[in-house]
């Protein structure tokens, strides 16, 4: 089947790569002929773990094109996919410019008996909004289907080769049945997918109540979270009482400094405006917003304390600039808030993020300093800041923080860090939902300056050890 996907970024370019493995006749367009031009020789526009071999695999079978020109990719594709941005407006509304743009640029060229199938997350209604701007450009009624994706970013790869559900939102058999042919490759080898058909506006808002349910979820064991702070309780403890309930479960349900990304943020502020629109009320949409809002400031918040409201002249090593690990997207990453903050309040900032320092340095430029080896960021660094839970942070040595830094002060704003081994070290560690932890152990003030011992050296390694955590940080 020939396949036009308009739109290279995390949905276009995932969903392309895929259906072109599985078998399908793919060209993905994109208006940018630099970003076209890469793509082409193998450059991605994103990070996204995997995709790299995907695309590469996809082209090397001659399954995958790239081009500019919409129109002759679409004259000749049995299915055409929008997966363009809808991104905010000033009014919190989704702003479908780019998507009534991608459907002109489709709508004279597509051949009758063609779909054109909305695979951005829109507003309900958009579905007709759509039809009758192809209509409009070319006299006829041409399909219009929905097919919301579900993937998340640092694991689109795996979710688009095994997805959970396929949602077709469509206006007839015709149309559900060709797209179903489309997907039949992928329902085959995927483990547990389940196929739901129905109508393009339930379809429309299933997107919208996922993400928004997800929302609730990170907001929710936030406000748990900081309950717990004032009332002597620990997040970690009251998080697996609550998650091994069946009902509950444990996904979108760990403490943090606030959700980010391209997702969430916009989608939930798109459902609250359309229901404004309508005369409608939504407490709990417009709650799960403002207590993320509200989180994000909570880890300046504690920083600012620790310094008793002071922070100028220090300087704070920020690891983690992504909103999550496995991407590079910064789009309303609690990071930003972050650095805004310290920089406000006068002090240097260092970075390190595995994926993510280009991205940032294009809103903060010189003001911060940029560091490829997380450690050379702690260099002279009065604390550090974790915002991202990559895995590389996760086995962090309060030894190694300690050599390599001025002061031994940890803010972890994933609760990823192993506490219990700063429990035993000379370091104040703040995390959230949790006891702050002082300083329990008192290190010989020449020590600081000392070559690191072959203990130290191999601190990391033994402390990963269970039972030898208490030894090694003694004898260090």
């Amino acid at each position: 089947m020939k396949v036009t996907v308009i739109g290279t970024g995390y949905v276009g370019l995932v969903t392309g790569a895929i259906l072109a493995v599985q078998g399908q006749d793919v060209t993905c367009v994109d208006i940018d002929q630099k970003k076209v031009d890469g793509l082409r020789r193998g450059i991605l526009p994103i990070f996204e773990p995997g995709l790299d071999k995907v695309v590469a695999l996809a082209v090397s079978r001659g399954n995958l094109d790239f081009t500019t020109d919409a129109a002759t990719a679409a004259a000749v594709s049995d299915v055409i996919f929008l997966a363009v941005g809808t991104p905010q407006s000033e009014s919190g509304a989704a702003d479908l410019t780019y998507l009534e743009t991608a459907a002109e640029s489709i709508a004279c060229s597509a051949k009758k008996g063609a779909i054109v199938v909305i695979k951005s997350t829109v507003p309900v209604g958009t579905n007709k909004h759509i039809a009758e701007i192809i209509k409009a450009k070319c006299g006829y009624d041409i399909d219009v289907a929905n097919n919301p994706e579900f993937l998340k970013e640092g694991t689109a790869v795996a979710d688009c080769q095994n997805p959970d559900r396929i949602i077709l939102g469509v206006r007839n058999k015709r149309a559900g049945d060709i797209l179903e042919q489309l997907y039949a490759p992928l329902l085959a080898s995927a483990v547990k997918c389940k196929l739901f058909t129905m109508e393009p506006e339930s379809a429309e808002m299933t997107k919208y109540a996922a993400n928004c349910f997800l929302a609730m979820k990170i907001s929710f064991i936030n406000e748990i979270a900081n309950l717990c702070e004032h009332l002597e309780a620990d997040i970690e403890d009251v998080r697996r009482g609550m998650c091994t309930d069946r009902r509950i479960g444990w996904e979108f349900l760990n403490p943090g400094a606030g959700y980010g990304g391209s997702c969430f943020p916009k989608d939930v502020r798109a459902l609250v405006s359309q229901a404004e629109a309508m005369g409608g009320d939504t407490r709990i949409l417009k709650t799960i917003d403002e207590v993320n809002e509200r989180q994000k400031a909570v880890m300046p918040r504690k920083v600012l304390a620790h310094f008793k409201g002071d922070v100028r002249g220090k300087k704070i090593a920020v690891w983690g600039l992504a909103f999550k690990p496995g991407t590079d997207d910064i789009r309303e990453a609690p990071s930003i808030t972050l650095i805004e903050s310290l920089l406000k309040g006068g002090a240097e900032v260092s970075v390190h993020d595995p994926e993510a320092m280009k991205n940032i340095e294009a809103i903060f430029g010189n003001q911060i300093t940029y560091h490829d080896e997380k450690y050379a960021a702690l260099k002279a660094c009065d604390a550090l800041v974790v915002m991202t839970d990559w895995e590389e942070y996760k086995g962090l040595d309060p030894s190694l923080l300690r050599w390599h830094s001025n002061g031994n002060v940890v803010f972890d704003g994933r609760n990823c860090l192993n506490r219990d081994w700063f429990s035993l070290s000379n370091t104040d560690f703040y995390s959230i939902g949790q006891e702050p932890l002082r300083s329990a152990v008192c290190w010989p003030k020449e020590a600081k300056n000392e070559t690191p011992s072959e203990n130290t050296a191999n601190a990391q390694t033994e402390l990963a050890q269970p039972g030898k955590a208490a030894l090694v940080l003694a004898c260090l």
